[in-house]
């Protein structure tokens, strides 16, 4: 909802303020299918040229998270923290009973009691694969924390390729505003000899191109990958929480103080009450009993 009022507000203000000052829109409306068809193509050209097909899917996929926003909440927080304790619990209790759930986590019966996250591929494999590996002896807190740090670079580079590729085509609507404009200036000198009324709305047309070019760049296309890159940046802390928690678990401190280490890494806005929080652990083990 926030990300279509600002775009509401953008258009209203700029051509709100172009109509109170004087100006006609008549000019602009009459140009502007022309300007769109030579500028928004050849972006979106440029942009299927400079990305391959999965890419352009990721990038049209996450177009969504401007007008969504983050996808991860204090609720998921505090179920992943749930999450994470019954595994941590289980794993030192009945490592054996464990492996039904990290081999198969889409039919465990723990992983089932929180559909968002079992939902999630990445959450659900770096769970998986870090008590798999554990239990295999795989459990230095060094060596795996080390492994899970260039993991988490991975998943940020990949997640971060849509924001990169918005940005690109921000940073090229300008001069592509500017090429609609030449050419606009090249039809203006095709019909020199006529009057000065039709020659100046010719020019003026021509200047649409450059003004759409930077409008779309500076209005629409960059604050849409600055929204992006910071969504993605937020929902990061979900799977860094995930880490913070198994590696304090290698480190074979009690259940309760590796889930508190992941809820002080939570960001503060998103994390658990501390109360709260106890209160859900204490069910589940009831629920255990």
């Amino acid at each position: 909802m926030l990300g279509l009022v600002g775009i509401a507000v953008i258009i209203i203000m700029v051509f709100g303020g172009y109509v109170l000052a004087g100006g006609h829109l008549g000019i602009v409306l009459e140009a502007l299918p022309h300007e769109m068809i030579t500028i928004g193509g050849a972006a979106v050209g440029a942009f299927l040229l400079s990305n391959d097909m999965p890419a352009v899917k990721h990038t049209l996929k996450d177009v969504g998270k401007v007008f969504k926003g983050v996808k991860w909440r204090t609720a998921d927080y505090r179920n992943l923290l749930c999450l994470l304790f019954e595994l941590i619990r289980l794993a030192r209790a009945n490592p054996v009973g464990l492996e039904e759930h990290v081999e198969a986590p889409e039919t465990s019966a723990i992983f089932g009691k929180y559909p968002k996250i079992q939902h999630d591929h990445e959450a659900v494999e770096l769970i998986c694969d870090t008590l798999r590996a554990a239990s295999m002896n795989y459990d230095d807190p060094h060596q795996v924390e080390e492994v899970l740090d260039k993991r988490m670079e991975a998943t940020l580079s990949h997640a971060m390729h849509s924001s990169h590729a918005l940005q690109t085509v921000a940073d090229a609507l300008p001069a592509l505003g500017i090429v609609a404009a030449v050419l606009g200036v090249i039809k203006t000198m095709g019909a020199i000899d006529q009057p000065p009324e039709i020659l100046g709305e010719m020019i003026g047309g021509a200047l649409v191109g450059t003004f759409l070019g930077v409008f779309l760049a500076y209005g629409l296309m960059g604050p849409f990958a600055a929204r992006v890159k910071s969504v993605i940046e937020e929902d990061i802390h979900f799977y860094q929480l995930i880490r913070e928690v198994l590696i304090a678990n290698l480190h074979r401190h009690p259940p309760n103080i590796c889930i508190e280490v992941g809820r002080q890494n939570a960001p503060h806005h998103v994390r658990p009450g501390f109360g709260d929080l106890e209160t859900a652990m204490r069910d589940l083990k009831q629920d255990a009993a």
